[in-house]
């Protein structure tokens, strides 16, 4: 099974495992009912944003959409053509509550994360490159070898101004109501 149709029938599968119809599942997301329907019929693939926003309204982690536990072999995903991929290192770990994540972000592109549920905080490392990150209302700059630690429950967005591919891991610690779904 590839990563899309995997991720399809993981919404499905939650979806109607909480008994929601599509219109539930809009209201609890922020996602409209055709983009979500569009996505459980895997006729489009959703920006890392949209899945983040279906993982915080299903209070899932976000590796649940793109590791299978112990079935295949973390992917990359990667929906916006290169512009951000992300590859699970270790994908949602039930007892320390935690997603790790390699990520590239394209020369010039721009990714913007609404806030995730209250609680969740994000360590990002710079491998390589510099990161901008948007933050409580500013753009600050993150080298390689530097990292920053950050509420995630609030508005922010990843930024790379430059003219070479940023690498950094990004560790998501979500509270420990978290369940993998």
């Amino acid at each position: 099974m590839d990563l899309t149709q995997y991720l399809a029938g993981t919404l499905k599968s939650l979806r109607q495992a909480r008994g929601w119809s599509l219109s539930r599942l809009a209201e609890e997301t922020g996602v409209s009912k055709a983009m979500l329907g569009q996505i459980e019929r895997n006729e489009s693939s959703p920006t890392v944003a949209t899945l983040w926003k279906i993982a915080t309204g299903l209070n899932v982690p976000f590796s649940t959409f793109i590791a299978a536990p112990d079935t295949m072999a973390p992917q990359a995903y990667d929906p916006d053509q290169q512009a951000m991929v992300i590859t699970p290192l270790f994908p949602w770990d039930a007892q320390l509550h935690f997603d790790l994540f390699s990520i590239t972000l394209a020369p010039g592109a721009l990714s913007e994360s609404t806030p995730h549920e209250c609680g969740v905080i994000e360590h990002v490392v710079v491998i390589s490159g510099v990161l901008e990150m948007y933050l409580d209302g500013q753009w600050q700059t993150i080298s390689a070898n530097s990292g920053l630690r950050f509420a995630a429950d609030k508005p922010h967005a990843y930024r790379n101004s430059t003219a070479q591919t940023v690498h950094f891991h990004s560790l998501i610690h979500y509270p420990k109501e978290k369940s993998r779904g």
